[in-house]
């Protein structure tokens, strides 16, 4: 047992480097890094310019990047005075124009609100044909339907109204309630009744909706 203890012992015991061997490491070391900086400069003698072409493409990138969002955020800015302005003006003209410069939701609230001051009916027409957005485009359906509902049969304004009858827009329940009174003006208690029903049943219907819904029933 002792004899096992002092040779754990004697491994323990930190052995002391020569002045000879840490020579031979220095000697080492400086070795290798002449090797490695000889092998990084042929490295870069190889492929000089396909690295300073990496770094001008990153360079590059980087700035078409930054111009890039600059200029997104100049222009949104740009547009939301201009928006503030013909607003504040009541200028359907310049809202007009607006909406044929902005993109998304914009263009088509813009256009919307140049219709309102304006009454000018060929903007609903564009809207519900190009309007950048479902509910822009439902909108100004809804309102040709409330402008030219008459001069429709109840049939025709449920085909009209048909891209309505979905959940995904908006309009989905006064569209209906819509669809359901020109039946009811035509006398068409079976068609208009289910449609009716329909609404008042839907927890999801609005209040308001589900209210004039029982109403008409």
């Amino acid at each position: 047992m002792t004899n096992m203890l002092e040779r754990n012992k004697n491994k323990n015991v930190k052995q002391n480097k020569t002045r000879e061997e840490y020579a031979e490491d220095a000697l080492y070391r400086e070795v290798w890094e002449d090797v490695n900086n000889e092998k990084t400069q042929q490295f870069l003698k190889k492929y000089w310019r396909y690295i300073i072409g990496a770094v001008l493409g990153v360079m590059i990138v980087v700035c078409g990047i930054q111009i890039g969002m600059r200029m997104y955020y100049s222009s949104k800015i740009a547009v939301a005075q201009q928006h503030e302005m013909a607003l504040s003006n009541m200028d359907a003209g310049a809202l007009a124009n607006l909406s044929k410069n902005a993109r998304g939701a914009t263009a088509d609230l813009a256009l919307f609100q140049s219709y309102l001051i304006d009454k000018d009916v060929k903007k609903l027409e564009d809207l519900a044909q190009n309007a950048h957005t479902r509910d822009f485009k439902d909108l100004a359906k809804l309102h040709l339907a409330s402008i030219r509902g008459d001069a429709m049969t109840a049939a025709e304004l449920e085909q009209y109204l048909s891209g309505m009858d979905t959940k995904k827009s908006p309009f989905f329940y006064t569209s209906r309630l819509m669809i359901a009174e020109k039946y009811l003006s035509e006398n068409n208690q079976s068609k208009a009744i289910p449609v009716l029903d329909m609404i008042i049943n839907d927890k999801d219907a609005p209040s308001s909706v589900s209210a004039t819904a029982q109403m008409l029933k």
